[in-house]
């Protein structure tokens, strides 16, 4: 019985080193895709203040709220949009997202907030099928002809933003969008942002 129960501790003990190993491997995965994106996007992020200009401001989607207004992370990047727009720093906006996403239309919810606050219907464009980063990214570029943009996202996933649409073609620079968001949320989109990362890189390159 001594023996049978020594053998049990041996594989107990084996699993727990292989399990410590396994995870060690994904954060250190993690940790290295997150320093490739903020690395990659080095030189090309900015605040709005110090934003470059560019033909085409690109907004991608977040969600809206039940009403249909954008919530806090949507409504940051727009506003930003609009002080671009209105510092002549960009001629164009390029709104991508999800038109039938769970939370709403985030492409009719961003449209009439940007109409709201008096932009110029003419020089937005739209793209329903934006679902992802990389998508967004990549349909600017083949759907729309972009080649040259500024993407506005808070500053958790700006570095992956830049990094998927210069990754896309798209000479990018980065602004780092406004957000009055609950520190929860703030928490929440962090976490998300540092398990994203690997996957955009692996999507880098595979292209």
């Amino acid at each position: 019985m001594a023996s049978e129960e020594n053998g049990k501790r041996r594989r107990f003990r084996r699993i727990v080193r292989a399990g410590l190993v396994v995870a060690g491997g994904l954060v250190l995965v993690t940790a290295g895709a997150n320093i490739a994106t903020w690395t990659l996007s080095s030189g090309h992020r900015s605040e709005v203040a110090a934003a470059p200009s560019a033909p085409v401001v690109i907004i991608p989607g977040a969600r809206v709220a039940p009403d249909g207004t954008p919530m806090a992370y949507l409504q940051g990047r727009l506003d930003v949009a609009i002080e671009l727009v209105a510092a002549g720093k960009a001629q164009q906006i390029l709104l991508s997202g999800d038109a039938g996403g769970t939370s709403g239309d985030e492409i009719a919810s961003m449209t009439r907030y940007l109409q709201e606050k008096g932009i110029d219907p003419s020089i937005v464009r739209t793209d329903g099928a934006g679902l992802s980063t990389r998508e967004t990214c990549e349909r600017a570029k083949s759907m729309y002809g972009i080649d040259h943009a500024i993407i506005v996202s808070q500053y958790q996933h700006l570095p992956r933003a830049v990094a998927l649409c210069r990754a896309a073609g798209i000479e990018t620079e980065g602004v780092v969008a406004y957000c009055d968001c609950r520190q929860v949320t703030e928490i929440r989109n962090n976490v998300r942002e540092w398990l994203a990362a690997p996957k955009a890189v692996a999507e880098m390159l595979l292209r």
